[in-house]
Protein backbone atom coordinates (compact mmCIF):
# COMPACT_ATOMS: atom_id res chain seq x y z
CA UNK A 1 0.00 0.00 0.00
CA UNK A 2 2.96 2.27 0.60
CA UNK A 3 4.67 2.43 -2.80
CA UNK A 4 4.95 6.04 -3.93
CA UNK A 5 2.10 5.94 -6.47
CA UNK A 6 -0.35 4.26 -4.08
CA UNK A 7 0.72 6.50 -1.21
CA UNK A 8 -0.25 9.59 -3.22
CA UNK A 9 -3.73 8.15 -3.84
CA UNK A 10 -4.13 7.15 -0.18
CA UNK A 11 -3.12 10.57 1.10
CA UNK A 12 -5.22 12.46 -1.47
CA UNK A 13 -8.30 10.45 -0.50
CA UNK A 14 -7.56 11.08 3.19
CA UNK A 15 -7.55 14.85 2.61
CA UNK A 16 -11.04 14.69 1.08
CA UNK A 17 -12.19 12.56 4.00
CA UNK A 18 -10.77 15.00 6.56
CA UNK A 19 -12.60 17.84 4.85
CA UNK A 20 -15.84 15.89 5.10
CA UNK A 21 -15.26 15.20 8.82
CA UNK A 22 -14.70 18.89 9.53
CA UNK A 23 -17.91 19.81 7.72
CA UNK A 24 -20.09 16.99 9.09
CA UNK A 25 -20.01 16.71 12.88
CA UNK A 26 -23.67 15.73 13.23
CA UNK A 27 -26.01 13.51 11.25
CA UNK A 28 -27.84 16.58 9.87
CA UNK A 29 -24.57 18.12 8.72
CA UNK A 30 -23.48 14.82 7.17
CA UNK A 31 -26.69 14.66 5.13
CA UNK A 32 -26.31 18.29 4.04
CA UNK A 33 -22.70 17.68 3.00
CA UNK A 34 -23.69 14.48 1.20
CA UNK A 35 -26.47 16.16 -0.76
CA UNK A 36 -24.12 18.93 -1.86
CA UNK A 37 -21.61 16.36 -3.14
CA UNK A 38 -24.09 14.11 -4.97
CA UNK A 39 -25.87 17.00 -6.68
CA UNK A 40 -22.55 18.01 -8.21
CA UNK A 41 -22.20 14.43 -9.46
CA UNK A 42 -25.50 14.22 -11.31
CA UNK A 43 -27.83 12.74 -8.69
CA UNK A 44 -31.44 13.95 -8.85
CA UNK A 45 -33.98 14.25 -6.06
CA UNK A 46 -36.11 11.10 -6.28
CA UNK A 47 -39.20 13.05 -5.22
CA UNK A 48 -38.87 15.21 -8.35
CA UNK A 49 -38.46 12.29 -10.78
CA UNK A 50 -41.61 11.12 -12.58
CA UNK A 51 -40.01 7.93 -13.87
CA UNK A 52 -36.73 6.03 -13.70
CA UNK A 53 -34.64 3.94 -16.08
CA UNK A 54 -31.33 2.08 -16.00
CA UNK A 55 -28.43 4.42 -15.33
CA UNK A 56 -30.46 7.09 -13.52
CA UNK A 57 -28.89 8.41 -10.31
CA UNK A 58 -31.20 9.56 -7.52
CA UNK A 59 -31.19 10.50 -3.85
CA UNK A 60 -33.81 10.66 -1.10
CA UNK A 61 -33.76 12.24 2.36
CA UNK A 62 -35.62 11.19 5.49
CA UNK A 63 -36.18 13.88 8.15
CA UNK A 64 -32.82 15.50 7.32
CA UNK A 65 -30.98 12.60 9.04
CA UNK A 66 -31.00 9.77 6.47
CA UNK A 67 -29.62 9.88 2.96
CA UNK A 68 -30.33 7.17 0.39
CA UNK A 69 -28.58 7.10 -3.00
CA UNK A 70 -29.28 4.79 -5.92
CA UNK A 71 -27.78 4.13 -9.34
CA UNK A 72 -30.46 2.23 -11.23
CA UNK A 73 -29.47 -1.16 -12.64
CA UNK A 74 -30.33 -2.88 -15.91
CA UNK A 75 -32.26 -5.73 -14.28
CA UNK A 76 -35.66 -5.29 -12.62
CA UNK A 77 -35.32 -4.20 -9.00
CA UNK A 78 -36.90 -7.51 -7.97
CA UNK A 79 -33.56 -9.11 -8.95
CA UNK A 80 -32.18 -7.41 -5.86
CA UNK A 81 -29.87 -4.50 -5.18
CA UNK A 82 -26.34 -4.12 -3.85
CA UNK A 83 -26.40 -1.86 -0.79
CA UNK A 84 -23.76 -0.37 1.49
CA UNK A 85 -25.32 0.91 4.70
CA UNK A 86 -23.45 3.12 7.18
CA UNK A 87 -24.53 5.18 10.16
CA UNK A 88 -23.78 8.89 10.50
CA UNK A 89 -24.59 9.49 14.17
CA UNK A 90 -21.80 9.47 16.76
CA UNK A 91 -21.56 9.56 20.56
CA UNK A 92 -22.00 13.09 21.87
CA UNK A 93 -23.68 15.27 24.49
CA UNK A 94 -27.22 16.48 23.73
CA UNK A 95 -28.65 19.53 25.48
CA UNK A 96 -31.60 18.70 27.73
CA UNK A 97 -35.00 20.18 26.89
CA UNK A 98 -34.56 22.81 29.65
CA UNK A 99 -30.78 23.15 29.58
CA UNK A 100 -29.96 26.68 30.75
CA UNK A 101 -29.46 27.37 34.45
CA UNK A 102 -27.41 29.58 36.75
CA UNK A 103 -25.38 28.48 39.77
CA UNK A 104 -23.01 30.68 41.77
CA UNK A 105 -23.17 33.45 39.17
CA UNK A 106 -22.18 31.10 36.35
CA UNK A 107 -24.37 29.93 33.46
CA UNK A 108 -24.43 26.29 32.36
CA UNK A 109 -26.18 23.98 29.90
CA UNK A 110 -27.34 20.63 31.23
CA UNK A 111 -26.70 17.69 28.90
CA UNK A 112 -27.79 14.11 28.36
CA UNK A 113 -25.10 11.93 26.82
CA UNK A 114 -25.96 10.03 23.64
CA UNK A 115 -24.43 6.65 22.94
CA UNK A 116 -21.84 4.62 24.78
CA UNK A 117 -19.31 7.11 26.08
CA UNK A 118 -16.69 7.08 28.80
CA UNK A 119 -17.98 10.09 30.73
CA UNK A 120 -14.56 11.04 32.07
CA UNK A 121 -13.39 11.79 28.51
CA UNK A 122 -15.60 14.86 28.17
CA UNK A 123 -14.61 17.37 30.90
CA UNK A 124 -11.86 19.93 30.15
CA UNK A 125 -11.95 19.60 26.36
CA UNK A 126 -13.12 22.47 24.09
CA UNK A 127 -16.65 21.83 22.84
CA UNK A 128 -18.65 23.29 19.98
CA UNK A 129 -22.43 23.47 19.69
CA UNK A 130 -24.18 22.20 16.55
CA UNK A 131 -27.83 21.73 15.76
CA UNK A 132 -31.13 23.31 14.94
CA UNK A 133 -33.74 25.33 16.84
CA UNK A 134 -37.29 25.68 15.55
CA UNK A 135 -38.75 28.94 16.85
CA UNK A 136 -42.37 29.42 17.89
CA UNK A 137 -43.14 30.96 14.47
CA UNK A 138 -41.80 27.85 12.70
CA UNK A 139 -38.54 29.42 11.56
CA UNK A 140 -35.63 26.98 11.66
CA UNK A 141 -32.36 28.36 13.00
CA UNK A 142 -29.08 26.50 12.44
CA UNK A 143 -26.54 26.53 15.26
CA UNK A 144 -22.81 26.08 14.67
CA UNK A 145 -20.64 27.72 17.33
CA UNK A 146 -17.11 26.79 18.29
CA UNK A 147 -15.43 25.33 15.20
CA UNK A 148 -14.37 28.59 13.59
CA UNK A 149 -11.16 30.06 15.02
CA UNK A 150 -13.00 33.30 15.84
CA UNK A 151 -15.77 31.49 17.76
CA UNK A 152 -15.87 30.95 21.50
CA UNK A 153 -15.80 27.36 22.71
CA UNK A 154 -17.50 25.70 25.67
CA UNK A 155 -16.25 23.37 28.37
CA UNK A 156 -17.20 21.02 31.20
CA UNK A 157 -15.14 21.68 34.33
CA UNK A 158 -13.34 19.12 36.49
CA UNK A 159 -11.79 19.01 39.96
CA UNK A 160 -8.19 20.00 40.49
CA UNK A 161 -6.01 17.07 41.66
CA UNK A 162 -5.35 18.87 44.97
CA UNK A 163 -9.02 18.42 46.00
CA UNK A 164 -9.88 15.22 44.14
CA UNK A 165 -8.93 12.66 46.79
CA UNK A 166 -12.47 11.27 47.12
CA UNK A 167 -13.15 11.50 43.38
CA UNK A 168 -10.01 9.56 42.51
CA UNK A 169 -11.02 6.66 44.73
CA UNK A 170 -14.12 6.10 42.59
CA UNK A 171 -14.25 3.79 39.60
CA UNK A 172 -13.77 5.37 36.17
CA UNK A 173 -17.47 4.84 35.50
CA UNK A 174 -18.48 6.76 38.64
CA UNK A 175 -15.82 9.47 38.86
CA UNK A 176 -17.83 11.69 36.48
CA UNK A 177 -21.59 11.13 36.54
CA UNK A 178 -24.00 12.00 33.75
CA UNK A 179 -25.61 14.80 35.75
CA UNK A 180 -22.18 16.40 36.18
CA UNK A 181 -21.66 16.84 32.44
CA UNK A 182 -22.76 20.47 32.57
CA UNK A 183 -21.31 22.89 30.03
CA UNK A 184 -20.03 26.28 31.16
CA UNK A 185 -21.49 28.94 28.83
CA UNK A 186 -21.01 32.34 30.48
CA UNK A 187 -20.32 34.50 33.53
CA UNK A 188 -21.16 38.17 32.81
CA UNK A 189 -24.41 39.33 34.52
CA UNK A 190 -26.98 41.82 33.26
CA UNK A 191 -27.00 45.16 35.05
CA UNK A 192 -30.41 44.84 36.65
CA UNK A 193 -30.59 44.52 40.42
CA UNK A 194 -34.20 43.35 40.27
CA UNK A 195 -33.24 40.19 38.38
CA UNK A 196 -32.27 37.19 40.49
CA UNK A 197 -30.45 35.09 37.85
CA UNK A 198 -28.48 37.81 36.12
CA UNK A 199 -26.03 35.62 34.17
CA UNK A 200 -28.76 33.33 32.88
CA UNK A 201 -30.70 36.36 31.65
CA UNK A 202 -27.57 37.71 29.96
CA UNK A 203 -27.20 34.44 28.03
CA UNK A 204 -30.89 34.48 27.07
CA UNK A 205 -30.57 38.07 25.87
CA UNK A 206 -27.56 37.13 23.75
CA UNK A 207 -29.38 34.15 22.21
CA UNK A 208 -32.44 36.27 21.50
CA UNK A 209 -30.47 39.10 19.91
CA UNK A 210 -28.31 36.73 17.85
CA UNK A 211 -30.80 34.01 16.88
CA UNK A 212 -34.27 35.13 17.98
CA UNK A 213 -34.34 32.30 20.56
CA UNK A 214 -36.38 32.45 23.75
CA UNK A 215 -36.04 29.93 26.58
CA UNK A 216 -39.08 27.87 25.55
CA UNK A 217 -37.51 27.32 22.11
CA UNK A 218 -35.04 24.86 23.64
CA UNK A 219 -37.93 22.40 23.81
CA UNK A 220 -38.15 22.40 20.00
CA UNK A 221 -34.40 22.21 19.51
CA UNK A 222 -31.77 19.59 18.74
CA UNK A 223 -28.44 20.95 19.93
CA UNK A 224 -25.39 18.73 20.31
CA UNK A 225 -22.10 19.42 22.04
CA UNK A 226 -19.20 17.85 20.16
CA UNK A 227 -15.42 18.30 20.30
CA UNK A 228 -14.32 21.64 18.85
CA UNK A 229 -11.43 20.09 16.99
CA UNK A 230 -10.43 19.56 13.38
CA UNK A 231 -9.35 16.27 11.84
CA UNK A 232 -5.56 16.01 12.17
CA UNK A 233 -2.80 13.77 10.87
CA UNK A 234 -1.02 11.61 13.44
CA UNK A 235 2.59 10.49 13.37
CA UNK A 236 5.83 11.70 11.80
CA UNK A 237 4.77 9.86 8.65
CA UNK A 238 1.20 11.28 8.74
CA UNK A 239 -0.17 7.77 8.18
CA UNK A 240 -3.03 8.06 10.69
CA UNK A 241 -5.96 10.40 11.29
CA UNK A 242 -7.32 11.65 14.62
CA UNK A 243 -10.82 13.11 14.51
CA UNK A 244 -14.21 13.17 16.16
CA UNK A 245 -17.02 11.10 14.67
CA UNK A 246 -15.03 8.52 12.73
CA UNK A 247 -17.48 5.94 14.05
CA UNK A 248 -19.02 5.72 11.54
CA UNK A 249 -18.21 8.48 9.09
CA UNK A 250 -14.95 6.68 8.31
CA UNK A 251 -17.17 4.13 6.53
CA UNK A 252 -19.91 6.51 5.36
CA UNK A 253 -17.55 8.69 3.34
CA UNK A 254 -15.86 5.86 1.37
CA UNK A 255 -19.28 4.37 0.60
CA UNK A 256 -20.37 7.73 -0.80
CA UNK A 257 -17.16 8.07 -2.81
CA UNK A 258 -17.62 4.56 -4.19
CA UNK A 259 -21.17 5.09 -5.45
CA UNK A 260 -20.17 8.38 -7.09
CA UNK A 261 -17.86 6.34 -9.32
CA UNK A 262 -20.22 3.41 -9.80
CA UNK A 263 -21.03 2.58 -13.41
CA UNK A 264 -24.56 1.34 -14.18
CA UNK A 265 -24.49 -2.40 -13.52
CA UNK A 266 -26.90 -5.32 -13.79
CA UNK A 267 -28.21 -4.69 -10.27
CA UNK A 268 -29.20 -1.37 -8.73
CA UNK A 269 -26.52 0.05 -6.42
CA UNK A 270 -27.53 1.76 -3.19
CA UNK A 271 -25.65 3.80 -0.60
CA UNK A 272 -27.73 4.25 2.55
CA UNK A 273 -26.87 6.43 5.57
CA UNK A 274 -28.85 5.89 8.77
CA UNK A 275 -29.11 7.61 12.14
CA UNK A 276 -29.44 6.43 15.77
CA UNK A 277 -27.25 3.33 15.47
CA UNK A 278 -25.41 4.31 18.63
CA UNK A 279 -28.57 3.94 20.72
CA UNK A 280 -30.07 0.83 19.13
CA UNK A 281 -31.28 2.07 15.71
CA UNK A 282 -34.68 2.97 17.16
CA UNK A 283 -36.77 5.90 15.99
CA UNK A 284 -37.99 7.37 12.75
CA UNK A 285 -34.48 7.74 11.29
CA UNK A 286 -32.91 4.53 12.62
CA UNK A 287 -32.25 1.33 10.68
CA UNK A 288 -35.33 -0.21 12.30
CA UNK A 289 -37.59 2.41 10.69
CA UNK A 290 -39.41 1.77 7.41
CA UNK A 291 -37.42 4.29 5.36
CA UNK A 292 -35.73 1.48 3.40
CA UNK A 293 -39.15 0.03 2.55
CA UNK A 294 -40.46 3.48 1.58
CA UNK A 295 -37.42 4.15 -0.59
CA UNK A 296 -37.73 0.75 -2.28
CA UNK A 297 -41.44 1.26 -2.98
CA UNK A 298 -40.79 4.65 -4.55
CA UNK A 299 -38.06 3.21 -6.76
CA UNK A 300 -40.38 0.40 -7.87
CA UNK A 301 -43.23 2.79 -8.62
CA UNK A 302 -41.07 5.09 -10.73
CA UNK A 303 -39.59 2.11 -12.56
CA UNK A 304 -43.20 1.07 -13.35
CA UNK A 305 -42.64 -2.23 -11.54
CA UNK A 306 -44.95 -3.89 -8.96
CA UNK A 307 -44.62 -2.14 -5.58
CA UNK A 308 -46.75 -4.43 -3.44
CA UNK A 309 -45.36 -5.89 -0.21
CA UNK A 310 -44.70 -9.25 -1.83
CA UNK A 311 -42.46 -7.67 -4.45
CA UNK A 312 -40.70 -5.45 -1.89
CA UNK A 313 -39.69 -8.55 0.05
CA UNK A 314 -38.69 -10.26 -3.19
CA UNK A 315 -36.34 -7.32 -3.74
CA UNK A 316 -34.89 -7.74 -0.24
CA UNK A 317 -34.54 -11.52 -0.49
CA UNK A 318 -32.50 -11.17 -3.69
CA UNK A 319 -30.31 -8.34 -2.38
CA UNK A 320 -26.76 -8.26 -1.08
CA UNK A 321 -25.48 -5.74 1.46
CA UNK A 322 -22.58 -4.48 3.53
CA UNK A 323 -23.14 -3.22 7.06
CA UNK A 324 -20.38 -0.68 6.79
CA UNK A 325 -19.26 -0.04 10.37
CA UNK A 326 -16.08 0.25 12.38
CA UNK A 327 -14.40 -2.35 14.55
CA UNK A 328 -11.77 -2.31 17.28
CA UNK A 329 -8.12 -2.26 16.23
CA UNK A 330 -5.71 -4.40 18.23
CA UNK A 331 -4.09 -2.01 20.70
CA UNK A 332 -0.69 -3.14 22.04
CA UNK A 333 -1.35 -1.28 25.30
CA UNK A 334 -4.55 -3.27 25.93
CA UNK A 335 -3.71 -6.73 24.64
CA UNK A 336 -5.67 -8.57 27.33
CA UNK A 337 -9.13 -7.75 25.92
CA UNK A 338 -8.37 -8.97 22.38
CA UNK A 339 -8.01 -12.36 20.76
CA UNK A 340 -4.84 -11.63 18.77
CA UNK A 341 -5.58 -14.44 16.30
CA UNK A 342 -8.97 -13.01 15.38
CA UNK A 343 -8.75 -9.24 15.70
CA UNK A 344 -8.19 -6.46 13.18
CA UNK A 345 -4.88 -4.64 13.09
CA UNK A 346 -4.30 -1.01 12.25
CA UNK A 347 -3.02 -0.59 8.70
CA UNK A 348 -3.76 -4.17 7.58
CA UNK A 349 -6.66 -3.34 5.28
CA UNK A 350 -10.44 -3.21 5.46
CA UNK A 351 -11.86 -5.52 8.15
CA UNK A 352 -14.66 -8.08 7.75
CA UNK A 353 -16.67 -9.33 10.73
CA UNK A 354 -18.76 -12.44 10.11
CA UNK A 355 -20.73 -11.66 13.28
CA UNK A 356 -20.69 -9.20 16.19
CA UNK A 357 -22.84 -9.58 19.31
CA UNK A 358 -22.16 -10.45 22.94
CA UNK A 359 -21.01 -13.58 24.76
CA UNK A 360 -22.85 -16.49 23.09
CA UNK A 361 -23.33 -14.61 19.79
CA UNK A 362 -26.43 -12.90 21.18
CA UNK A 363 -28.05 -9.80 19.65
CA UNK A 364 -26.48 -10.14 16.22
CA UNK A 365 -26.78 -11.70 12.79
CA UNK A 366 -24.14 -13.93 11.24
CA UNK A 367 -23.24 -13.94 7.56
CA UNK A 368 -23.73 -17.32 5.91
CA UNK A 369 -20.76 -19.33 4.67
CA UNK A 370 -22.08 -19.00 1.11
CA UNK A 371 -22.32 -15.21 1.29
CA UNK A 372 -18.90 -14.89 2.93
CA UNK A 373 -17.36 -16.89 0.08
CA UNK A 374 -19.16 -14.71 -2.47
CA UNK A 375 -17.70 -11.57 -0.89
CA UNK A 376 -14.27 -13.14 -0.36
CA UNK A 377 -14.09 -13.92 -4.08
CA UNK A 378 -14.97 -10.32 -4.98
CA UNK A 379 -12.22 -9.01 -2.71
CA UNK A 380 -9.57 -11.44 -3.94
CA UNK A 381 -10.48 -11.07 -7.62
CA UNK A 382 -10.08 -7.29 -7.26
CA UNK A 383 -6.85 -7.58 -5.22
CA UNK A 384 -8.34 -5.74 -2.24
CA UNK A 385 -6.26 -5.77 0.95
CA UNK A 386 -8.58 -7.14 3.62
CA UNK A 387 -8.50 -8.85 7.00
CA UNK A 388 -10.88 -10.67 9.33
CA UNK A 389 -11.94 -9.30 12.69
CA UNK A 390 -13.85 -9.99 15.88
CA UNK A 391 -14.75 -7.52 18.62
CA UNK A 392 -12.59 -8.67 21.52
CA UNK A 393 -12.46 -11.85 23.56
CA UNK A 394 -15.63 -13.91 23.86
CA UNK A 395 -16.64 -12.91 27.40
CA UNK A 396 -14.97 -9.50 27.45
CA UNK A 397 -17.86 -7.43 26.11
CA UNK A 398 -19.07 -7.04 22.56
CA UNK A 399 -21.18 -4.81 20.38
CA UNK A 400 -23.74 -4.71 17.61
CA UNK A 401 -24.40 -3.08 14.25
CA UNK A 402 -27.32 -2.51 11.90
CA UNK A 403 -26.63 -5.85 10.18
CA UNK A 404 -29.25 -7.71 12.22
CA UNK A 405 -31.99 -5.28 11.17
CA UNK A 406 -31.22 -5.83 7.49
CA UNK A 407 -31.00 -9.61 8.01
CA UNK A 408 -34.46 -9.46 9.58
CA UNK A 409 -35.71 -8.09 6.26
CA UNK A 410 -34.18 -11.06 4.43
CA UNK A 411 -31.16 -9.20 3.06
CA UNK A 412 -27.85 -11.09 2.91
CA UNK A 413 -25.40 -8.92 4.85
CA UNK A 414 -21.93 -8.88 6.39
CA UNK A 415 -20.12 -6.30 8.52
CA UNK A 416 -17.17 -4.57 6.88
CA UNK A 417 -15.32 -1.45 7.91
CA UNK A 418 -12.28 0.32 9.28
CA UNK A 419 -10.56 -0.57 12.54
CA UNK A 420 -10.19 2.26 15.07
CA UNK A 421 -8.26 3.12 18.19
CA UNK A 422 -10.18 5.16 20.82
CA UNK A 423 -13.61 4.14 19.52
CA UNK A 424 -16.37 6.37 21.02
CA UNK A 425 -13.79 8.79 22.45
CA UNK A 426 -13.85 12.50 21.54
CA UNK A 427 -10.94 11.84 19.14
CA UNK A 428 -10.75 8.47 17.36
CA UNK A 429 -7.78 7.19 15.34
CA UNK A 430 -7.87 5.51 11.93
CA UNK A 431 -5.32 4.42 9.33
CA UNK A 432 -5.31 6.22 5.99
CA UNK A 433 -4.42 2.95 4.28
CA UNK A 434 -7.41 1.16 5.82
CA UNK A 435 -9.76 3.95 4.77
CA UNK A 436 -8.54 3.72 1.18
CA UNK A 437 -8.88 -0.07 1.25
CA UNK A 438 -12.49 0.35 2.40
CA UNK A 439 -13.14 2.66 -0.54
CA UNK A 440 -11.63 0.12 -2.97
CA UNK A 441 -13.62 -2.71 -1.38
CA UNK A 442 -16.87 -0.77 -1.73
CA UNK A 443 -16.11 0.01 -5.38
CA UNK A 444 -15.43 -3.68 -6.06
CA UNK A 445 -18.70 -4.68 -4.37
CA UNK A 446 -20.70 -2.27 -6.51
CA UNK A 447 -19.33 -3.65 -9.83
Amino acid sequence: MWNEEEKKKVFAFAEKYKGFLNEAKTEREAVQAGIKIVKKNGFKNLAECKSLKAGDKVYAVNHDKNLALAVMGKKPLSAGFKMIMSHIDSPRLDLKVKPLYEDESLAFFKTHYYGGIKKYHWPTIPLSLHGVVVLSNGKKVDINIGDDESDPVFMITDLLPHLAKAQMKKTLDEAIMGEELNILVGSIPVKDEKVKEKVKLAILEYLNNKYGIIEEDFFSAEIQAVPASKARDIGFDRSLIAAYGQDDRVCAFPSLAAILEAKPAERTQICFWVDREEIGSEGITGAQSIFLESFTVELLEKLKQPSNLKNVYRVFNNSRAFSSDVTAAFDPDYKDVHDPRNCAKMGYGVAFEKYTGHRGKSVTSEASAEYVQEIRKIMNDNKIIWQTSSLGKVDEGGGGTIAMYMAKRGIEIIDIGVALFNMHAPMEISSKADIYCAYLAYKAFYK
